[in-house]
């Protein structure tokens, strides 16, 4: 009987152990704003070859404490492997830079996203979702007016 409850208790610390060490994947999308409405529409185009990157900063000192890198793949999306528990430090992912040059600019309020990247927080998944991040076309396309009309938006409201 003790060879089992040692077994048991070796088995659950191995696999505490390898929870704690195993990475987190974050995963989201670019997208270049077309109608420059702040916001994804049925015109939006998911950029590929876009760079962003994790930061993680201390919530005290706001030091940077983590960072990595990242590109989007042929449909505009990204799936970073983060290697560590970041605890209580603020992880966003952040726009860096886009790879059309007539969407360069990051959307103000969709250029981030808050990720978070710790196990003392009741998730289950080692996988986390962030909110698609935007730059902004230089000039919207001719058929936005049409697309904003479906949305009851016109271009004096946005």
């Amino acid at each position: 009987m003790a060879r089992l409850v040692a077994f048991v208790a070796l088995c659950l610390l191995f696999a505490s152990l390898a929870a704690a060490t195993s990475p987190f994947l974050v995963k989201g999308k670019c997208y270049c704003d077309t109608c420059r409405c702040g916001f994804e529409t049925e015109a939006t185009k998911y950029l590929a070859g876009s760079k962003v990157k994790i930061e993680c900063r201390n919530r005290v000192t706001n030091e940077i404490t983590y960072t990595i890198g990242g590109v989007t793949n042929s449909q505009g999306e990204y799936n970073i492997l983060v290697d560590r528990d970041c605890g209580d430090d603020v992880c966003d992912v952040v726009l860096v830079e886009s790879s059309d040059k007539r969407c360069g600019k990051p959307n103000g309020g969709r250029d981030r996203a808050r990720v978070i990247l710790t196990r003392n927080n009741g998730m289950i998944s080692d996988v986390r979702y962030a909110n698609n991040m935007g730059f902004l076309s230089d000039e919207p396309l001719s058929a936005c007016t049409r697309i904003l009309q479906q949305y009851q938006l016109t271009e004096d409201q946005y």
